[in-house]
C-alpha cells in the first residue's frame, strides 16, 4: 500500500485515478472548499480542504506520502481574460506549493500530467494555446526542483486526447455518446479527422507501472499505438448496430496532429484504446 497525494480528483482523469487507486492505497485528496463529484465512501480516502495556499502548505507539512500524482489543471482551448487567474492557480501555484513541501512529506516520486500541446505539431517550444503555455511553464519550474531535490524521482506524462468512464467534457467521443442516446446529430469538422485516442484505463495502467517499478525519471509520451480516423469509428459502429450514429460532416480536409517524439514508456502499452473499446464506450 502506498500513501499518495492526488490533485485534480474532481476532474476526468483524476476521478478515475482516485476510484482505481483508492482500492489498495491510502489517498490524500486536495480540494479547495468543494466536494467530490462522486460520494466515494472509502476509508482509504482522506480529504484535505484549504481556503488559501498558506493554509494548504501548513496542512501538507503534517502528512507523509510516498507519491504525488499531480492532475489538477484548468483547461480551455480558447481563453478569455477571466481564465488567466484560473490558469495561474491550477496550472502553476497549486503545483508549486506542493513542490515546496516535497521534502517535508518525504516524497519519493512526483508524477505530473501535461499535454502534447506543449510542443504542438511536433515542434519544440510551440505551445498550441495559453493553456499549453502554462503547462510548459510548470514544466520549467519542475526543472528547478529536479536539481534542488535530486532524491525525488520526477516524471512527466504527456498525453493527447482521452476518453473513458466519468467523462463529462465536451470532447468528440463523449459528444458522440451523448448524442447517440438522445438520437441527435453530431457535427464533426471533417471526414478526414484523425485522432490519437487513449482510454483513461490505459493511463492508470501507466501510473501503476511507474509506481511499482524502477523507471528512469523523465518525460514520457502516453499515446495509442496509432491514430484513428473518426469516420472509421462511425462506419464500424453503424455496421454493427441497428440504432445508428447520426453525423453531419462539415468538410473533407485532412486533419492530423503531429506529435513531438517524446520518449516512450518501455514496458507499457495501451490495451483498452482500440476502435472496439471506443465503440463500446459510445454504445454503453
Amino acid at each position: 500500500m502506498y500513501k499518495i497525494l492526488l490533485t485534480g480528483s474532481s476532474g476526468f482523469i483524476g476521478l478515475n485515478i482516485l476510484e482505481n487507486l483508492s482500492k489498495k492505497n491510502k489517498i490524500f485528496v486536495i480540494l479547495r472548499n468543494k466536494l467530490l463529484k462522486k460520494n466515494l465512501k472509502n476509508k482509504n480516502i482522506k480529504i484535505i480542504k484549504f481556503k488559501n495556499y498558506t493554509a494548504l502548505s501548513s496542512r501538507l507539512k503534517k502528512i507523509k506520502v510516498d507519491i504525488v500524482i499531480h492532475c489538477a489543471t484548468h483547461y480551455v482551448k480558447i481563453h478569455k481574460f477571466s481564465d488567466i487567474k484560473k490558469f495561474c492557480d491550477a496550472n502553476i501555484l497549486l503545483g508549486n506549493v506542493i513542490l515546496e513541501n516535497l521534502e517535508n512529506m518525504r516524497v519519493k516520486k512526483f508524477i505530473n500530467f501535461s499535454t502534447i500541446w506543449e510542443n504542438a505539431n511536433g515542434k519544440i517550444n510551440n505551445p498550441k494555446n495559453l493553456y499549453a503555455a502554462y503547462k510548459k511553464g510548470f514544466s520549467s519550474i519542475l526543472e528547478f526542483y529536479k536539481k534542488k531535490l535530486d532524491y525525488v524521482k520526477f516524471y512527466e506524462l504527456m498525453i493527447s486526447d482521452t476518453f473513458g468512464l466519468n467523462d463529462q467534457r465536451k470532447k468528440i467521443i463523449n459528444i458522440l455518446k451523448i448524442n447517440y442516446k438522445k438520437k441527435k446529430t453530431t457535427k464533426i469538422v471533417s471526414k478526414n479527422l484523425h485522432m490519437n485516442l487513449l482510454n483513461v484505463l490505459d493511463i492508470i495502467k501507466a501510473l501503476k507501472f511507474i509506481m511499482n517499478n524502477s523507471i528512469s525519471p523523465k518525460k514520457y509520451l502516453l499515446k495509442n499505438n496509432s491514430d484513428i480516423k473518426i469516420l472509421d469509428i462511425i462506419k464500424i459502429f453503424n455496421k454493427q448496430n441497428k440504432k445508428q450514429l447520426k453525423v453531419k460532416w462539415l468538410s473533407s480536409i485532412y486533419i492530423k496532429d503531429k506529435i513531438y517524439p517524446y520518449d516512450k514508456l518501455k514496458g507499457w502499452k495501451p490495451n483498452n484504446s482500440n476502435i472496439r473499446d471506443i465503440i463500446n464506450y459510445i454504445k454503453f
